[in-house]
């Protein structure tokens, strides 16, 4: 590893990326938390994938909370003390306020450290559509890429991880004020799935109604095809809400289809998870536009 790597690269938990590659990549992360059942928890820690969905399927209500600016100005200056410099990729900007705590962090500690490098950029991701763009940028670290380089990177590429996905039960949407009852209820009865995606200012947009859920999960590879373009993907990423046949299903096609050996299959964790609930299936890959 080159002498470049004079600065950590850090991230939060809504980029639902494995543990291991977590550790593996040297990434450090920042938790939101959530309550569930009257009980808080940091994002990814305490309650199981399975239980947090058992719970969620029970009719548990949820709530989350962004990460506050002391938050990370503790964890910065951890680093900072070290005379580590500070590249920060956030959850989108569009679906959390949590990307302004990190810049109300970085305005202060740039007065008290003005040696001190610190950049963030605004992911306009979610779940692993934020973990992907943080693998490939962790990838880049890994290479000895400088600070700059990886920041510059990220910021010319984000706009082409491309988010496709789909929701089991449109309920959980609603609750979250994505769709209205009336459209709930009706795409319910008449077994409608949304397809989605998650747009170029980081907010999740309705693209189209499916009827069933196999036609649901073949939509997502078709949304790839005409997105995908000359993007050379040798990783692709799915995360589920505890559907992982379905997440197993959508990965053959894609391998099949594309050639790409590599995938990155995780859990949607709890805080991305409440407002998406279970079942919820989700493809991620760089492609010529969202």
């Amino acid at each position: 590893m080159s002498n470049n790597n004079d600065y950590v690269l850090i991230t939060d938990s809504t980029c639902d990326l494995p543990k291991e590659i977590y550790d593996k990549q040297n990434i450090a992360v920042l938790n939101l938390h959530y309550e569930i059942d009257g009980q808080e928890y940091a994002d990814n820690h305490g309650l199981s994938y399975a239980e947090f969905y058992k719970k969620m399927r029970s009719g548990l209500m949820t709530k989350t909370s962004q990460i506050t600016p002391d938050a990370f100005i503790s964890e910065f200056e951890k680093y900072i003390k070290k005379g580590k410099n500070i590249l920060y990729i956030g959850f989108s900007s569009g679906l959390s306020g949590t990307f302004n705590s990190a810049r109300i962090a970085c305005d202060s500690l740039s007065q008290k450290y003005p040696d001190a490098k610190i950049r963030i950029v605004d992911s306009l991701c979610a779940s692993l559509g934020e973990g992907l763009l943080v693998y490939k940028a962790s990838q880049l670290y890994q290479q000895g890429k400088s600070l700059d380089e990886v920041a510059d990177w990220t910021e010319e590429n984000k706009l082409h991880l491309c988010h496709m996905f789909t929701v089991d039960d449109l309920m959980f949407l609603h609750k979250g004020g994505r769709v209205s009852r009336t459209s709930a209820i009706a795409g319910t009865i008449l077994g409608i799935k949304p397809g989605l995606h998650v747009d170029n200012e980081g907010h999740l947009i309705p693209l189209a109604k499916v009827r069933g859920r196999k036609q649901s999960l073949n939509w997502l590879v078709e949304n790839m095809e005409k997105r995908v373009g000359n993007w050379e993907n040798d990783t692709f990423a799915i995360c589920h809400g505890d559907c992982i046949d379905d997440a197993e299903y959508v990965a053959k096609i894609v391998k099949d289809k594309f050639g790409i050996k590599n995938v990155i299959i995780n859990h949607t964790g709890p805080v991305v998870g409440s407002h998406s609930g279970p079942g919820t299936l989700a493809l991620f890959f760089l492609g010529d536009y969202r």
